[in-house]
């Protein structure tokens, strides 16, 4: 008896996204917002006050997914700003819980150019998003994120973190992409990049001042895997410039 091969539908971007942001099997969505952006912005209150978090001052989130930190920080500092993302379903997600909040969701691809004037954004957020994109597009968007930061803005960056990671060594072995340091992704199917530390940072070294940065810990127990490594950045732009 010849035995049907069922194969599962592959889906790629924008269309892998609707369906998790829809009915989730890979991703543990939440509502709250990143633990990692509450220890950044409890840090830039210590650092600054409230002087880039209040009712005057807009924020950028790219790859805003169901909006929950561009909304938590409209509703604890009152601020106002734009968050992107490339699939609609966590657009319509992150437009219904806004509520009467200031801020403008919009479907897009995340690559620059952005429709948003020069030096208008106190902060920019970029959480675990460029790593999809190309190095040339990564450039592109370092350098529109600077010109969309006022001088004194920040930029957290959050992404994954190569360095003694195993998983990382594993996917890069098992399914590298063109680019060194790149791997496609075995669910989503597209290339996404995982960078050393030092790489990182010399990689927004030329554009910012580079205040903090610091990476997760007990990602291997007892010689074995468990969650990726990340790191988190707390980037500013030149305040004199």
């Amino acid at each position: 008896m010849l035995r049907k091969k069922i194969n599962k539908k592959r889906r790629h971007g924008s269309s892998f996204w609707d369906k998790e942001y829809t009915d989730a099997s890979h991703l543990s969505l939440s509502e709250k917002p990143s633990s990692d952006l509450e220890k950044f912005i409890r840090w830039l209150q210590r650092k600054q006050g409230k002087t880039l978090l209040n009712p005057t001052t807009s924020v950028l989130d790219i790859g805003c997914g169901n909006g929950r930190n561009i909304i938590y920080l409209a509703k604890e500092f009152g601020m106002h700003g734009y968050g992107y993302d490339i699939s609609s379903a966590a657009i319509a997600k992150a437009t219904e819980a806004k509520k009467e909040l200031n801020i403008e969701f919009k479907v897009c691809d995340i690559k620059p150019p952005w429709d948003i004037p020069d030096n208008s954004q106190s902060l920019v957020l970029d959480m675990m998003t460029s790593h999809f994109l190309l190095s040339s597009e990564r450039l592109s968007l370092r350098d529109e994120i600077y010109r969309v930061l006022k001088p004194g803005g920040f930029l957290f960056f959050k992404t994954f973190l190569r360095d003694g990671d195993i998983h990382t060594k594993r996917l890069l072995n098992e399914s590298p992409a063109e680019e060194d340091g790149s791997y496609i992704h075995p669910i989503i199917g597209v290339a996404e990049h995982v960078y050393y530390k030092e790489e990182i940072l010399e990689f927004l070294a030329p554009s910012f001042i580079i205040h903090k940065s610091y990476a997760s810990h007990k990602h291997i127990l007892k010689g074995k895997a468990r969650k990726r490594r990340t790191i988190s950045i707390y980037a500013e732009k030149d305040p004199y410039q």
